[in-house]
């Protein structure tokens, strides 16, 4: 092409003629020594060239991210990922590790690595050239391993570099092999030391370089936890777990021996993960695509919760802490099939629900397995694999289409559950506009409060709960138009043996009084609240009796005139659930129970009779019709029955700072005390 470099020209190449002469070959630039002094003492001597596994030492945080205690169980990591991959190919059926004082080890009972001298290192066999050099594995062209996590022959290596000792044991065709290194070059060659004729697999043990990582030791709590969640990822494998029990130290410490194996796989996994959570139905949306372990398969696994939201991905069993490709396309399933199942029976709202809502309302888990995966970075905290997004985009989509469309009540929860999460964003930012617009003409509500979207007091009401879990059941089961809900956090300040300035100070009550709108003491007006009804709701035992005592104390320190206008209210949720064939009463006390026992159901007939632990543990459907529906459920009014200094006094003797005063009460009392009536 007769054409400059950076200049322009035709574009198109021109036909050489068959006499054309032949281009000559440019020859090497002879370069005279830059006289010294004149190249600032920079010059080719400057170059280094680092070979082996000496750029892993010199730059760990290139290969491992740092050299921090994430950066330390990262060796784990790497190895551990070598052992899934020999078990996701089909190869190994258990993977053992093993902590001692000394040493980590991780064996597993899968082909173990070639011994046999490597084609191109004759003098090298083939473990020592992938235990000492960058870039060398079985898992560049797919054919060793179809789907696996190690994708560019440093893991292995980077490890060896970063230890001050690491011993390879290799039982292959009935023989052990073993090997040793110290930070990445061989103490010796590989050596046969026996024979092994009922084993086979790989044995890595390790000790991390106290130069590179200092005075940081591995976490017997935390390599417990890999180690488990390895096993979620494919149900083929049994991972076991020892650890020197002098090593164990503290009350979350983990076993010392443990197997972990399971069938049900990521189900499993949420499920075990979400027990004791606020969910806001039970049933998990779970399933497969495509053979596990192969390429192109997905796993999934989704619970639908009001708070606590999370997602864990994995690809080809490498936690992807950064998401990536993958979530991309659970976040667009779970979306599309949202819209168009709320599209088939008409919810005008769910058009504007956006991807955030939904990963606002789940807890997932993903697991996905794809040939020659993209990853940003050494450690794989994010994949960037395209194909990724349509691969579990399609896998997930028509199944839960399917799921929604199965148990139209069911899919009702879900659908109000993330349209609660889109009423909860488009206030939020609503709030944000009208506080930049004006800071002066609104007060910014607490982040907490579940509004309701009716603008007038009238007929309105908010429910005061305690904790996160009761407020995620609570804002599921009110009516949105008229129902707003605020949890709190814990038993609230008594401000009967506060003072002043405390009362002030507390982020909790000041959150209440934002709610309401009212403000306190010489400050309150009546008029000025937001809610026709305030209704303090809590648990049916002792804690929750105490909590609303507390309120109440509040209210009539700080807004008796709440009280006067008959605007506080207490819900009576139920303690007990009883069931006898297709009958289901609720109790609110023993009391109750008992009543209903005797009047309601047959004595000779099996009866189940559940005590509800808290709000939180009530699904939606039956805290709203047995406590917050207004057509079925039952309130108390909170009424001043006697004037003057006896009720203050009252107060002051069962609240205030005086414990001696309380003390004598219990004793004039006794008499009306029974087990049932405390809780006991």
């Amino acid at each position: 092409m007769d054409q400059d470099l950076f200049g322009g020209g035709s574009s198109k190449p021109e036909r050489k003629s068959e006499m054309a002469p032949a281009t000559p070959k440019p020859k090497p630039a002879k370069v005279a020594p830059v006289p010294s002094g004149e190249d600032g003492g920079y010059s080719a001597a400057d170059i280094e060239v680092l070979e082996g596994l000496e750029p892993v030492r010199r730059r760990p945080g290139m290969y491992i991210g740092g050299t921090d205690e994430r950066a330390l169980h990262h060796l784990f990591a790497e190895v551990l990922d070598n052992c899934m991959d020999e078990a996701v190919a089909g190869h190994a059926t258990w993977i053992e590790v093993r902590l001692s004082k000394d040493m980590l080890a991780v064996t597993d009972n899968g082909r173990g690595i070639p011994v046999e001298p490597h084609p191109r290192f004759p003098d090298k066999s083939a473990l020592e050239v992938i235990m000492t050099t960058l870039h060398a594995g079985g898992k560049f062209d797919s054919k060793a391993y179809e789907a696996s996590g190690g994708l560019h022959g440093v893991g292995v290596s980077v490890v060896n570099a970063l230890s001050d000792r690491l011993v390879v044991e290799v039982a292959r065709g009935k023989k052990l092999y073993r090997q040793t290194f110290c930070r990445g070059v061989p103490e010796a060659p590989l050596v046969e030391v026996g024979a092994a004729p009922n084993r086979r697999g790989t044995t890595v043990a390790f000790h991390p370089d106290p130069q590179i990582f200092k005075d940081l030791k591995f976490s017997p709590k935390r390599l417990f936890a890999m180690t488990r969640a390895k096993a979620y990822l494919f149900a083929n494998v049994e991972l076991r777990w020892h650890c020197d029990p002098e090593l164990l130290v503290g009350t979350d410490a983990p076993p010392a021996d443990a197997k972990f194996h399971f069938p049900g796989g990521l189900a499993d996994y949420l499920a075990d993960e979400l027990k004791g959570r606020p969910k806001v139905i039970d049933e998990l949306f779970s399933g497969s695509a495509g053979q596990a372990g192969r390429k192109g398969s997905v796993e999934w696994a989704i619970g639908f919760v009001s708070v606590d939201e999370f997602s864990r991905s994995y690809c080809n069993t490498i936690p992807t802490p950064e998401g990536g490709t993958h979530e991309n396309g659970l976040r667009s399933a779970i979306l599309k099939g949202l819209k168009a199942h709320g599209e088939r029976v008409g919810n005008k709202k769910i058009p504007g629900v956006t991807g955030d809502d939904v990963m606002a309302s789940i807890a997932a888990m993903l697991s996905v397995f794809v040939r020659e995966p993209e990853f940003v970075g050494q450690t794989k905290d994010k994949l960037s694999t395209t194909e990724a997004t349509r691969q579990v985009e399609n896998a997930v989509r028509e199944a839960f289409e399917e799921w929604l469309a199965k148990d139209p009540q069911r899919a009702g929860f879900v659908m109000d559950a993330v349209i609660e999460k889109a009423d909860d964003r488009m206030r939020r930012r609503a709030e944000k506009d009208v506080a930049r617009r004006s800071a002066t003409r609104r007060t910014r509500l607490p982040g907490k409060l579940a509004d309701c979207t009716q603008q007038k007091a009238h007929g309105t009401e908010i429910f005061i709960v305690e904790g996160d879990s009761a407020g995620g059941s609570a804002k599921q089961a009110r009516q949105r138009a008229t129902q707003a809900v605020l949890p709190l956090r814990g038993k609230i300040l008594n401000v009967a043996n506060a003072g002043r300035e405390k009362v002030m100070a507390n982020q909790q009550l000041a959150d209440l009084v934002l709610a309401l709108g009212c403000g306190t003491g010489k400050d309150f007006d009546v008029s000025k609240l937001r809610y026709e009804r305030v209704i303090v709701m809590t648990d049916a035992d002792v804690d929750g009796a105490h909590i609303a005592s507390l309120l109440i104390t509040f209210f009539y320190r700080e807004m008796r005139g709440l009280i006067d206008a008959g605007h506080l209210f207490l819900a009576v949720p139920p303690l007990y659930k009883l069931t006898q064939g297709a009958k289901t009463l609720y109790a609110r006390d023993d009391a109750h129970r008992v009543e209903l026992l005797a009047t309601e159901f047959k004595a000779d007939k099996k009866m189940e009779i559940g005590r509800f632990k808290g709000l939180g543990e009530m699904m939606p459907a039956q805290l709203k019709e047995t406590t917050m529906d207004p057509s079925s459920r039952t309130m108390l009014r909170v009424m001043i029955v006697s004037e003057g200094e006896e009720t203050k006094a009252t107060v002051d003797r069962l609240m205030g700072n005086k414990p001696e005063a309380r003390f004598a009460f219990i004793q004039e009392n006794a008499e009306f005390a029974s087990a049932e009536a405390l809780d006991i």
